[in-house]
């Protein structure tokens, strides 16, 4: 069996889980999450906490188990916390502006990137170099990341480029003659 899955996740007073036909709903302070259920997992909320067993012996199932543990894990750190991601725009004349959900990215093409955030996503820019991405869904932060870095990914010998703020960015030596 998985060992993930044998974790309860404890549930903070301010969040509501609410199961039923086929799917779990969480609710907090900053929101509501909603995911489809497998029937090879079966999960139950007693005494302030959710715990996740596979319902069978099967390999599927007992893989699954854990991974349906992380996804409420997530579930719950999202709606009570909420998930940030940083990325650092690292070029000369690189720049980045918020515009209530679109971020306008320069980054040295000949024309200025609008990115349209998706609905659950904010963005705030506390600087022109640095880009905050905050969200209820740990997965869609980190997919809308992915897709601003995708711009202007860091290329390998100046390091120029969006990169995510824990990034290293290993140089490579120019050609020598």
């Amino acid at each position: 069996m998985s060992r993930v899955a044998k974790n309860p996740i404890v549930l903070p007073g301010n969040v509501e889980v609410k199961i039923t036909d086929g799917q779990i709903s969480v609710k907090g302070p900053l929101g509501t999450l909603i995911r489809p259920m497998t029937t090879d997992v079966s999960v139950v909320v007693e005494e302030g906490a959710i715990k996740c067993a596979a319902t069978n012996d099967a390999k599927q199932s007992r893989a699954m188990s854990g991974t349906m543990r992380a996804l409420l894990a997530n579930m719950v750190k999202g709606v009570s916390s909420g998930f940030e991601r940083k990325l650092t725009l690292v070029g000369v004349g690189y720049r980045a502006q918020a515009q209530g959900d679109v971020l306008n990215l320069t980054l040295g093409f000949s024309h200025p990137v609008a990115h349209k955030m998706p609905v659950g996503i904010k963005v705030e820019t506390p600087s022109q170099t640095e880009i905050l991405i905050k969200g209820v869904d740990k997965q869609q932060v980190g997919q809308v990341a992915a897709e601003i870095r995708a711009y202007r990914s860091p290329e390998p010998y100046k390091g120029k480029g969006v990169r995510y703020a824990d990034e290293v960015v290993v140089l490579k030596e120019t050609k020598k003659k």
